[in-house]
């Protein structure tokens, strides 16, 4: 089955012709995706700036990563979901988007910096009492947040061109 075969099968079923027909259940997708992106880019923030050495220096880093990782993963799980829902109901429209399509790039670009953070660079948090982070751990830190960024303006502008 081809890419498009598998958007219009997919933009056929019953839950994307509600999404995208309904009057009320795309904003309130919608809505619960920028909660739930507010949160992960939020909660991220607080780690990278303390790995940068700029807040939150009253926390242990590792005790820090340790207590919002689980928050951030749930608020991830939340906007995925959401985001999902709202893929479905225009699908091809989705795919067609640049804004969207540099976004997952930048998502996975975002998942590979913190996979290989968290393999690599977490035992060096662990280490990190003071506002001092390896050279290594800092540029992670900072391409986090240059990458949420990013990711939370393609999403922005993604809803001015679909």
């Amino acid at each position: 089955m081809t890419i498009q075969a598998t958007l219009s099968w997919l933009e056929a079923t019953p839950l994307s012709l509600a999404i995208a027909e309904s009057a009320w259940l795309f904003p309130t997708l919608e809505a619960i995706h920028v909660i739930g992106l507010t949160l992960v880019v939020g909660l991220i923030a607080v780690v990278d700036l303390r790995l940068l050495g700029v807040a939150s220096l009253t926390w242990r880093a590792g005790d820090l990563n340790r207590t919002i990782l689980p928050l951030t993963w749930s608020a991830f799980g939340l906007a995925a979901l959401s985001g999902g829902l709202m893929f479905t109901g225009k699908p091809s429209s989705y795919l067609a988007n640049p804004f969207f399509v540099g976004k997952l790039a930048l998502l996975a670009l975002a998942g590979l910096n913190m996979t290989l953070f968290h393999h690599f660079l977490s035992p060096r948090v662990e280490a990190v009492d003071g506002a001092v982070a390896s050279s290594a751990v800092k540029t992670s830190a900072a391409a986090s947040l240059v990458l949420w960024i990013s990711i939370v303006a393609l999403g922005r502008w993604i809803g001015f061109t679909i």
